[in-house]
C-alpha cells in the first residue's frame, strides 16, 4: 500500500511530524513502513503559476515558440520549445533567478537573437520522477488547471512536496488498504480527529428503476449489489490533483470516470466498477454463478474460462464482469461514453479468491475483496463516486441506487477482563487506560468493574477474539513500554554442542581466508536438482524429493547439492558488475533412497564454496592472481589442516566438472567431497567466467575430528633441507611421489614440498622433471649428514624403483 501524505492530510492532521518521524510511529504500532519516497528529491525555488497570453512562432527558430506570460507581478517574454505550449494555458514558470533541481539557475538570456526571460517548465525539469508524471505531460510542459492562481508557487497545485510511505501490510490488516483506514490508524496513534468525507449529491427527478433492475441469484456470494445511474457524463482527463494522488498511489490515470472509481477504491477501500450503460444491451443486472466453461473477455482483452465456483455479473444474458476481479471488455467506458452505471457491491471473499487462483488474474479490486471490505462503506463509496462524477464529469445522478440487499451488518462484540489482559502482556495497565486506548481506536466499549465489553466497528474485520483486543491494546499502548521479563523456574547455563562448535570454527576459518558466507534456497527447479553432486553421493542412488504443493517451478525440489545455489549467487552478483567473488555455504541437503517418497528424507550437513575472478588484485604493485585450481585446493588443504584431518586427493572425472581439473577428496579411502573447476558449459549457462568450487560432506568429517587438540613440542634441534628433482613420465602424478617420499622418510622427514615442475629440452617429449624439498628433523638430537645421506639414498631408490624415475643431474 502506497500512502500519499498530502492525500492523508485531507483526513487527519499529523502536525509537525516529519515523514521519518511519522513512519517510525506507524512502524512501532504494528504496520511496518518499508520505504519513504519523495515526489521530488530537490526543491525548486521561484517557480510560479503563469498565464500564457500570446504564443507565436519564434522568428529565428522553427521549433521554438515565443510566448508572453503573465506571472502576476510582471509579464515575461519566454522562448519555449515544448510542442504543447499554447496561448490561454496556465503553466509553471521559472522566473529569472529561479533555481531548478540539479542547481540549474535560470537567467535572462538571448535565444536566437531574442531575449528570453525565464523558462516554461515540464515536470521532468522540476525534478519529478517519471512514474509520477501523467501521460499527457510526458513529452511537453505541464498544463495547470484553469482555476490555478497566477503568481502563486506551483508546489501545491503540482503536489511537488508530497511524500509517499510504502506500507508492508500483514494479510489481516485489510482496513489499512484505504486512505480512510490509514487515517483511522494515524489518528489512533496520535490521538487526533479523523475528518471523513460525507458524500452529498443532488439527483434528477427520474425513477432509476426505469433504467435498471438488480437481482442476485446467489445471496450467499453477493448479498448486496447497488447500481447508480449517472447520465450525460463528459469523458475527459481527471482533475490534476486527483491524477497526482493516483500516481502517488501507483495508479496510472486513464480518464475522469475510471480515475474516480480508482480514487474511491483507494479512499474507501471499496472496489467499484463503471459500466457504459448504453452497451449493457438490457435493463437488468443479474449476479449468478458462472456456468461450467462459460467465457468472458475481460478489460485486458483476455478470454477467461470460468467454472461454477466463479461469480459473474451479467446483463441477464451474457457476462459483463468477472465479479470482484475485473470488468468485461464489452461494457468498457470509452471516450464515447455518455451514460454510466456505477457498481457498488459486496462479494464473498472466498469466491473471489477462488476465481483469482483459477485464472491467475489479480487486481487491486480482487485484493481488497479477498481480504474483506467494510460492509458499512459499500453504498457510501458508490455515492461518493457519484458525487465526484457530478462534480468533475458534469454527470447527472438519477434518483437513488437500485439495490439488491440481503447483507447483514453486525458489529463484533468481545468481552475482555482487564486482569487477563495484563497477565498476557506482563503489564499493569488500568481499566481507564485500556478504555482510553479503545477510544483512540474508535471502538465502542462499556465498563463493568474489571470487565470491558468491546464493540468492534465493521471496518476492523480482523478483530474477532480476545487475543485480537490484547494485541490492539498492546500496540497502541506501545511495544516499547512493555516490561522486560525473564523466564521463571529452574534452568541450567546453555552451551554449544560439539557439532555447533566445529561448525563455528569452520566458518571462522573460511571467513579468515577471505570467503563470504551466503545462504541459498533449499528449494530448486527440476533442471538443477541433480547437478554438481558430490562423489560420495554418486556412489549411492538418491532420488530428488519433490514438494507436493510447490509455490513455483523454481522452488519445486529439495536440493541434493549446495553448488547450484552458489553458482546462481555468483551469477546474480556478476550481473551487477561484481566480478571477484568468493562464497561459502554450510547447510543441509536432503537425501532419499525412495523413488516415491513415503518417509521424511535424511538431512546431511555439507560445506561448499564457489570462487571466480581474481583472488588477489594489487593494482599499486601491478599484481593480480586469478582464482585457479591451486587457490581452491590451498583453501581446502588449510581447512583440513585446521581440523587436523589427513586427506588425500585423486584426480577424477565428475559430472558437470572440468575433466582435467577436478579431484575427489578422500579420508581413509572414503570419498568425502570434491574440488575443481566447473565445466565451461555449465559456467557459460550461468554467464560466468572460470569458476572453481569445493564440496565436502561435513557429517563424514565429524567422526574424524579429535575432541582434544594435539600439540607437539617446539623442536630444540636444527633441521636439514635437501632438494631433489626426479625425471619421470608425464602420466606420473606428482602427489603419488610426494606420498611415497613421506612414507619412506618417516619419521625424520617432516614435510615434503613440490617447488618446481619442468618440461622441455633436454627432456624427452613424454618426460617431466618434478622437484621436491625435503625437511629432515629429529626431535631428540642433532642430525648428522651421514644419517640424512643414508635416508636420502633410501628415498631416491624407492622412488626410482616405484615410478621408473631417475634423479635429474
Amino acid at each position: 500500500m502506497l500512502v500519499s501524505l498530502n492525500w492523508l492530510k485531507q483526513y487527519v492532521n499529523y502536525g509537525d511530524l516529519t515523514p521519518e518521524q511519522l513512519s517510525e510511529k506507524i512502524t512501532k504500532s504494528g504496520i511496518e513502513v518499508d520505504g519513504i519516497e519523495y515526489i521530488t528529491t530537490e526543491k525548486s525555488d521561484n517557480v510560479v503559476i503563469g498565464h500564457v497570453q500570446t504564443c507565436d512562432q519564434h522568428p529565428n527558430a522553427d521549433k521554438l515558440s515565443l510566448c508572453t506570460v503573465d506571472v502576476g507581478d510582471e509579464v515575461l517574454t519566454i522562448a519555449c520549445g515544448a510542442p504543447n505550449v499554447a496561448a490561454g494555458q496556465k503553466v509553471a514558470v521559472a522566473k529569472p533567478g529561479a533555481v531548478l533541481p540539479g542547481g540549474f539557475k535560470i537567467k535572462r538570456a538571448k535565444i536566437r537573437g531574442i531575449a528570453s526571460e525565464g523558462m516554461i517548465c515540464s515536470l521532468q525539469e522540476l525534478g519529478v520522477a517519471e512514474r509520477f508524471i501523467p501521460t499527457e505531460f510526458a513529452d511537453g510542459i505541464v498544463v495547470l488547471p484553469d482555476d490555478a492562481v497566477v503568481g502563486e508557487e506551483v508546489t501545491d497545485v503540482l503536489n511537488l512536496d508530497d511524500v509517499i510511505l510504502e506500507f508492508d501490510l500483514t494479510p489481516n490488516r485489510a482496513d489499512a488498504l484505504s486512505m480512510i483506514g490509514v487515517a483511522y490508524e494515524v489518528a489512533a496513534i496520535l490521538d487526533t480527529e479523523v475528518h471523513l468525507p460525507h458524500p452529498e449529491v443532488e439527483t434528477i427527478e427520474e425513477d432509476a428503476t426505469k433504467y435498471i433492475s438488480v437481482h442476485s441469484e446467489d445471496p450467499d456470494l453477493c448479498p448486496y449489489y447497488g447500481a447508480f445511474i449517472v447520465k450525460d457524463v463528459e469523458i475527459k482527463p481527471a482533475p490534476l490533483w486527483m491524477q497526482n494522488y493516483l500516481l502517488a498511489a501507483g495508479v496510472r490515470p486513464i480518464n475522469n470516470v475510471v480515475d474516480i472509481t480508482n480514487y474511491v477504491l483507494l479512499e474507501y477501500g471499496q472496489p467499484l466498477h463503471a459500466f457504459d450503460y448504453d452497451l449493457l444491451e438490457s435493463k437488468e443486472i443479474v449476479v449468478r454463478r458462472a456456468q461450467e466453461g462459460e467465457t468472458i473477455v475481460t478489460l485486458d482483452d483476455q478470454t477467461r474460462t470460468l467454472t461454477t465456483d466463479n461469480l459473474l455479473i451479467t446483463n441477464g444474458k451474457e457476462g459483463i464482469a468477472f465479479a470482484g476481479v475485473m470488468g468485461g471488455a464489452n461494457t468498457e467506458v470509452s471516450d464515447e461514453t455518455k451514460n454510466v452505471l456505477i457498481e457498488a457491491a459486496y462479494f464473498d471473499p472466498q469466491t473471489v479468491r477462488t476465481g483469482v487462483n483459477q485464472t491467475g488474474l489479480r487486481s487491486d479490486a480482487s485484493t481488497r475483496f479477498e481480504k474483506g471490505v467494510d460492509p458499512e462503506r459499500v453504498r457510501e463509496a458508490g455515492l461518493r463516486a457519484c458525487e465526484l462524477l457530478v462534480k468533475y464529469a458534469k454527470g447527472k445522478l438519477v434518483d437513488d441506487a437500485v439495490e439488491f440487499n440481503e447483507l447483514t451488518i453486525e458489529e463484533k462484540v468481545i468481552t475482555i477482563d482487564a486482569t487477563a489482559v495484563n497477565e498476557r502482556l506482563g503489564t499493569n495497565i488500568s481499566v481507564d487506560e485500556m478504555a482510553d486506548i479503545l477510544r483512540k481506536l474508535r471502538f465502542g466499549y462499556a465498563i463493568n468493574g474489571e470487565e470491558i465489553t468491546v464493540t468492534v466497528p465493521t471496518r476492523r474485520g480482523d478483530v474477532t477474539i480476545f487475543e485480537d483486543i490484547v494485541e490492539e491494546i498492546a500496540r497502541i499502548y506501545g511495544y516499547d513500554h512493555l516490561p522486560y521479563t525473564l523466564p521463571k523456574g529452574s534452568s541450567r547455563p546453555g552451551a554449544l554442542s560439539r557439532h555447533q562448535k566445529i561448525r563455528r570454527q569452520v566458518k571462522k576459518y573460511l571467513q579468515g581466508v577471505g570467503l563470504m558466507e551466503t545462504i541459498t534456497y533449499s528449494l530448486m527447479p527440476k533442471k538443477d536438482v541433480e547437478q554438481l553432486l558430490g562423489p560420495d553421493l554418486l556412489d549411492e542412488t538418491y532420488y530428488p524429493v519433490k514438494l507436493s504443493m510447490p509455490l513455483s517451478e523454481d522452488h519445486e525440489y529439495l536440493r541434493l547439492s549446495l553448488l547450484p545455489g552458489l553458482l546462481k549467487t555468483l551469477s546474480y552478483n556478476r550481473a551487477r558488475s561484481q566480478v571477484n567473488l568468493g562464497y561459502y555455504e554450510m547447510g543441509s541437503v536432503f537425501l532419499s533412497t525412495e523413488q516415491h517418497i513415503k518417509t521424511q528424507p535424511d538431512e546431511q550437513l555439507r560445506l561448499a564454496g564457489a570462487l571466480t575472478g581474481n583472488w588477489l588484485n594489487h593494482e599499486w604493485q601491478k599484481e593480480s592472481k586469478p582464482v585457479d585450481f591451486y587457490v581452491v585446493k590451498g583453501i581446502v588443504e588449510g581447512l583440513f589442516k585446521f581440523l587436523n584431518i589427513h586427506v588425500t586427493y585423486k584426480q577424477s572425472t565428475l559430472p558437470q566438472m572440468h575433466p582435467g581439473r577436478c579431484a575427489t577428496i578422500y579420508v581413509k579411502d572414503t570419498p568425502v567431497g570434491l574440488l575443481g573447476q566447473v565445466h565451461p558449459l555449465v559456467t557459460k549457462a550461468h554467464d560466468l567466467k572460470e569458476t572453481y568450487v569445493f564440496d565436502v560432506n561435513m557429517e563424514a568429517l565429524f567422526a574424524h575430528i579429535a575432541d582434544e587438540k594435539m600439540y607437539e613440542p617446539v623442536p630444540l634441534y636444527p633441521s636439514i633441507k635437501r632438494d631433489i628433482a626426479f625425471i619421470v613420465r608425464k602420466d606420473v602424478i606428482a602427489g603419488d611421489i610426494k606420498q611415497t617420499i613421506a612414507e619412506e622418510g618417516a619419521p625424520l622427514v617432516k614435510t615434503v614440498d613440490i617447488f618446481d615442475v619442468y618440461t622441455g629440452e633436454p627432456l624427452n617429449n613424454d618426460e617431466q622433471s618434478i622437484a621436491y624439498r625435503l625437511h629432515f628433523q629429529d626431535p631428540e638430537k642433532t642430525l648428522k649428514d651421514a644419517e640424512v645421506d643414508k635416508l636420502y639414498e633410501k628415498i631416491v631408490k624407492k622412488v626410482n624403483d616405484t615410478f621408473d624415475a631417475y634423479v635429474r643431474s
